[in-house]
């Protein structure tokens, strides 16, 4: 811990009473005169923050610092989720070196929350008085099973159902996005829907993967991998299998592209018609974009729909770890990087999505249009997508590595190298090894 302090005017002699007041008022002699210092007599702090990815605070930190003389904020950006991680991990298992802020994705806090003893509890500075700014889930989602609460929420993934208007009128179905999102009330509709369109269209698949359909569908099951006592369910969840054959006879049927998500083949697939639907949280309206480029403009839409109520696919969370010697000041950063006005900055800036409540009645949120897609009003539309969202599932320390697992097993199956059976029990096989894997942290 780096402290700079201002030089102070000693005397050789001894002062008057006022000369010392005087003194006292001028240097940081505090504790002992008990007068108030300077703003620029705060001792200097050095504040790390580790990302990844885009989280779009550099102006924040500007921002931060100029309110705060005394802070000087570092960033150690990593530029994949991958590398990250493995930073985080080693670091972690070491007992040194984590920065003073650790970012952690939605997807993987969960083994770190197995490890929250590791982890500042932020109640002890003041998070039983915020978590109210964020969706109860969210708060939920870094919350350990003996309450402690050991991340801020950042951004989240609200997912609604981006469509191809041209496809839709093609296959007779309708193309207004209030008309649309009638057809999807659940998944059962969602794939009777399909089916039509697939008999109108048949050169055209239904929606991009298997992978990213189960992926969506999982996610909102009660329970999937785990349950609520961190004990792997394998083949006990019924539903999880049936939720695994929806997706397989979707594949049987045709309905899936058989596109790996951030292929070559996906990125290629949106500069032609290879499907017309996918599971949509806002982040992906860009990578759309990107992809699709002038092919796809009004093509494109989104509906104010997701089957089953409501989803989330993304957002990530800011940790303090009990490595940081400045774990005040840290929470004190975290806590401002999450409110609602810079989650605000944040997304007129990069697009992330936020997870506070009072970020839903900024105009500059809820306001918004996107004109790529057929000016559909996206701010709202995912504002409501987010109100939907009740996520109760309990995800365990190896829910990351699981899902791998059981991805990487239904992606040979959508793919037609393997059967369903031996897929799944494969998959069972091998997420079972991975649940009962010691960490390494």
């Amino acid at each position: 811990m780096r402290r700079r302090y201002r030089a102070g005017h000693r005397p050789k002699q001894a002062l008057r009473p006022t000369a010392l007041l005087l003194a006292c008022a001028l240097t940081l002699l505090t504790a002992a005169c008990g007068g108030p210092s300077n703003a620029g007599d705060a001792p200097k702090i050095e504040l790390t923050i580790a990302t990844f990815n885009e989280f779009g605070y550099s102006d924040l930190y500007d921002e931060y610092m100029a309110e705060h003389p005394n802070i000087r904020i570092v960033e150690r950006h990593a530029e994949t989720v991958d590398a990250h991680i493995k930073n985080l991990d080693a670091n972690l298992a070491s007992g040194s070196g984590m920065a003073d802020i650790e970012a952690m994705e939605i997807g993987w806090i969960y083994k770190y929350l197995a490890r929250g003893d590791q982890f500042v509890d932020l109640r002890d500075f003041g998070a039983n008085d915020l978590k109210d700014r964020w969706l109860d889930w969210k708060v939920a989602g870094a919350t350990t099973q003996d309450g402690r609460i050991i991340g801020y929420g950042t951004d989240i993934g609200p997912e609604a159902i981006c469509y191809r208007r041209d496809l839709f009128a093609k296959a007779g179905l309708p193309t207004d996005r209030t008309e649309v999102a009638k057809l999807f009330t659940d998944w059962k509709s969602y794939f009777e829907t399909g089916r039509r369109f697939k008999a109108k269209v048949p050169g055209s698949a239904w929606y991009d993967s298997a992978v990213l359909t189960w992926e969506a569908m999982r996610n909102q099951l009660i329970q999937a991998y785990y349950s609520n006592q961190d004990r792997f369910l394998a083949s006990e969840n019924k539903e999880l299998k049936t939720t695994w054959d929806q997706v397989v006879q979707g594949s049987a049927d045709g309905l899936s592209a058989r596109l790996p998500a951030w292929s070559e083949q996906w990125n290629k697939a949106f500069r032609g018609d290879a499907f017309a639907t996918m599971a949509c949280p806002g982040w992906l309206l860009g990578v759309i974009q990107s992809n699709a480029g002038t092919y796809g403009k009004g093509k494109w839409d989104v509906a104010d729909v997701f089957p089953d109520g409501g989803g989330n696919w993304g957002g990530s969370y800011l940790t303090v770890p009990k490595q940081s010697q400045q774990q005040a000041e840290a929470a004190r950063l975290a806590a401002w990087l999450t409110a609602p006005e810079q989650q605000v900055k944040v997304f007129k800036k990069v697009g992330s999505f936020p997870s506070t409540l009072d970020a839903y009645d900024d105009p500059q949120v809820k306001s918004e249009v996107n004109a790529y897609f057929n000016n559909a009003p996206v701010g709202q539309i995912f504002v409501n997508r987010a109100r939907a969202v009740i996520l109760k599932q309990h995800k365990g320390p190896r829910e990351g590595e699981i899902n791998q697992v059981f991805s990487a097993e239904l992606a040979k199956v959508d793919e037609g190298k393997q059967s369903s059976l031996k897929g799944w029990n494969k998959a069972l096989n091998d997420a079972e090894k991975a649940a009962n894997t010691r960490s390494s942290g």
